[in-house]
């Protein structure tokens, strides 16, 4: 089932999503500032591209400059890509076959707002608790 939703989830919303987040990565990089801020973009590209059977959990490891990173990210990027995650999300939900892939936007969120410090792996090897799964 994983398979089928990544595939209509890379049709109707993964592409799309993957080519904003890997521009704004290559922007973010122009300046040597912006480098780690393009990193987690990229991060993100590589999420949502393939999302079903993967899953966000919070880096144990992470310290105090990934605090400030998210604290930059939320007020410069994240409160308006995430209301963009909002906004596309309900737009996905608008016919029944797009509902799981409203819900998989609305499950993006999280990372969008506060990327550093969080880590994307394969849903199995988690448990539930600990993730932000999309399917």
């Amino acid at each position: 089932m994983r398979i089928v939703l990544n595939v209509i989830w890379l049709i109707f919303a993964g592409i799309w999503l993957t080519i904003a987040w890997l521009i704004a990565g290559l922007l973010l990089c122009v300046t040597i500032i912006g480098i780690p801020f393009g990193i987690q973009a990229f991060k993100i590209a590589g999420y949502v591209i393939w999302p079903f059977g993967r899953a966000v959990v919070i880096d144990a490891d992470a310290g105090a400059a990934s605090c400030i990173g998210n604290v930059l990210w939320l007020i410069l990027a994240g409160w308006w890509l995430a209301l963009l995650c909002v906004v596309f999300g309900a737009l996905l939900c608008v016919t029944i076959i797009g509902i799981p892939l409203g819900v998989g936007v609305f499950k993006l969120i999280p990372i969008v707002i506060a990327p550093f410090g969080r880590r994307i792996v394969d849903a199995d090897s988690v448990a539930a608790q600990d993730a932000f799964t999309i399917g």
